[in-house]
């Protein structure tokens, strides 16, 4: 909640030019003219998904009332129309898949999506009844991805992604962390060519996964997607009061938010970012890191410079 009031603060800083901005950069109907968001390509299939995604901890966590549910029908269907499509989930962000799942099939764009699950649980018929409960919630008789949440018992339940892969129930096995501990864990499973998808915490600040992991993925043919893009709203506290670098609108950035995500998705291993949101507005923001130029090598150095001196 900090993290959003700030985000807030600093898009109402912008003035309302400058908030108007961003939210005409996407018309409201789409015209054969509206700007494409950047498609990463999945080395499995060859698949194409957005470059910038949608996370759901925390933010799609909420009850059955209009009063909260409003906004997330508004994010849903915004990101639909801007061609956004990957929105990430989990068992453990409470009723997040229920959430998505109602006011998806309500919108009746339930099928317009990438839909990404996870397993969180131990035992393997404990894993099979959660999955089973996540298609149920999300209103899918297939998910797109289903991931092993932060590695817990993840070598029972590769066994089982793997029949349903093969049965069709999922398209993508993925695994997950959040946290440069698990950094080398991932990196093994990565090599080993066991998943199609890895997910793990990458940001301006926290570039661990530049050692080797982002590199491994790369090599290995195994599609990215990147948590904690913001830090959990840390990242817009240290530039709060500050204005974004004058070179930055050399490349298309136009706010702190789209400065941060750029660099992740300037990295050419990296297949989607999830940045997660509850507000139109900043889902607006988000997504607009998928249009325009990226930063070449010299520009991420400088990048990188910008938040030491901070």
């Amino acid at each position: 909640m900090k993290a959003l009031l700030l985000r807030r603060e600093m898009l109402q800083g912008m003035g309302a030019a400058g908030a108007a901005m961003l939210l005409d950069t996407f018309p409201a109907h789409p015209t054969n003219a509206a700007p494409m968001l950047l498609q990463r390509t999945i080395p499995a299939t060859g698949e194409k998904i957005p470059a910038v995604g949608l996370g759901s901890w925390q933010q799609f966590d909420v009850g059955t009332s209009k009063e909260e549910r409003n906004p997330l029908r508004e994010v849903l269907s915004k990101m639909k129309e801007m061609g956004g499509k990957v929105v990430d989930a989990s068992p453990m962000y409470g009723r997040a898949e229920q959430v998505i799942g109602d006011l998806t099939s309500e919108l009746q764009i339930n099928d317009q999506f990438f839909f990404a699950t996870k397993v969180w649980t131990s035992g393997r018929q404990a894993g099979v009844d959660q999955m089973n409960e996540s298609l149920k919630k999300m209103k899918r008789t297939r998910l797109d991805l289903m991931q092993i949440h932060n590695l817990l018992d993840w070598e029972t339940h590769l066994k089982t992604l793997r029949d349903w892969k093969a049965e069709g129930k999922i398209r993508y096995i993925g695994i997950t962390h959040y946290t440069d501990s698990a950094h080398a864990r991932l990196e093994q499973i990565v090599k080993s060519k066991a998943v199609d998808i890895v997910q793990f915490n990458y940001s301006i600040k926290s570039r661990n996964a530049e050692t080797s992991l982002l590199n491994a993925a790369k090599d290995h043919d195994v599609a990215v997607l990147i948590n904690e893009p913001f830090e959990q709203g840390a990242l817009f506290r240290a530039v709060k009061g500050k204005q974004l670098p004058g070179w930055a609108a050399e490349y298309d950035i136009k706010s702190w938010a789209q400065f941060f995500l750029k660099y992740i998705v300037s990295h050419a291993a990296v297949t989607s970012v999830i940045p997660g949101t509850s507000d139109v507005k900043h889902l607006v923001d988000n997504l607009g890191a998928g249009l325009g130029r990226l930063p070449d090598s010299n520009a991420r150095k400088m990048m990188v410079k910008t938040m030491e001196a901070l």
